[in-house]
């Protein structure tokens, strides 16, 4: 069982904002998961909570990735800024993939390069 968040790099955000950004798409999604899908949630708790943070260059990506996983039955959140900071409101910024099965996550995040 893992979990994927996929960051878009055309924002430009500092290191402490995508940071946010992953935390708030790895706590959505698992939140996600705990409601639609407890054994999944149940057994990534006891297996470590893996994850993996990726990349695209794109809204239009992120998007595409965002609705595949929903096709696919994966929990998934895709997370827009308060633009407080750095970007704009309702900026989105990443998707939380998961957690779910390795080969189920991979069939959508599996070609996306690490972050």
């Amino acid at each position: 069982m893992k979990q994927a968040i996929v960051v878009r790099t055309d924002l430009k955000m500092g290191k402490g904002k995508v940071a946010a950004q992953v935390a708030h798409a790895s706590l959505a999604a698992a939140e996600a998961a705990q409601e639609r899908k407890p054994r999944w949630y149940e057994e990534w708790k006891r297996e470590g909570q893996a994850k993996i943070v990726l990349k695209v260059e794109s809204e239009g990506e992120l998007d595409e990735l965002f609705r595949k996983a929903k096709s696919a039955g994966l929990p998934a959140s895709l997370i827009q800024d308060r633009g407080l900071t750095q970007i704009e409101p309702g900026t989105v910024t990443c998707v939380g993939i998961g957690p779910g099965p390795d080969p189920e996550i991979d069939g959508i995040t599996g070609k996306l390069k690490l972050l």
